[in-house]
């Protein structure tokens, strides 16, 4: 699996993002991060702009499904997950088993991972510290817990909106000085920058 991780939207990398799009270009476009809030038509339009052929994919549809998700999931090159609340979209992973079928995927070349905000930060191995900016209380979904493990596909935690024009960017300074304190590995992004693995 190769990974485009974005701060904020496509951010300024859109040509190197163009020559990571897999032959199959079919993209599973994850919004589950604003279960709470519907705003995915710009998205979308700026993830055809650079030739995906984008579906919105919510994994709602999947809770307690996750063989239907799995097999779903194969047919896609590329998976995008925006931004929103990084607690939400951790469990809307962990109820529809995304968070497994992800991890599987990782053996897989010819996929990509992209996404921004909340749907990089939830690659970190913990989520501590997060909670300065996104409410881990919001719930949209029924008797659930607070998730404080990430997915663990990179061993830092992703700091977006890092002194940007961003309403969340004087919060992620918060993040940063308890990480600083907690002795907790992190990398910061400025809106427009990218991490790119591949």
């Amino acid at each position: 699996m190769k990974f485009y991780l974005s701060s904020y939207k496509l951010g300024k990398e859109n040509e190197k993002l163009k020559r990571l799009i897999p032959k199959n270009n079919k993209t599973a476009y994850i919004s589950n991060a604003l279960d709470f809030s519907e705003r995915e038509k710009e998205d979308i339009e700026d993830l055809k702009s650079v030739g995906l052929n984008v579906e919105l994919f919510d994994l709602r549809k999947y809770f307690g499904k996750k063989k239907d998700l799995e097999n779903k999931i194969k047919k896609f090159g590329v998976i995008w997950v925006r931004g929103g609340n990084t607690f939400v979209l951790r469990q809307a992973m962990k109820l529809s088993g995304f968070d497994v079928i992800l991890k599987k995927l990782t053996k897989v070349d010819n996929i990509l991972y992209g996404g921004y905000s909340a749907g990089i930060c939830v690659l970190s191995p913990n989520l501590k510290g997060l909670e300065l900016v996104d409410d881990p209380t919001q719930k949209p979904y029924k008797n659930q817990k607070v998730i404080w493990e990430g997915l663990g596909l990179v061993d830092y935690l992703i700091v977006p909106h890092y002194k940007s024009d961003h309403p969340e960017s004087a919060d992620m300074d918060k993040v940063v000085r308890y990480c600083t304190k907690n002795k907790i590995l992190f990398k910061t992004l400025r809106d427009g920058e990218v991490i790119i693995i591949d």
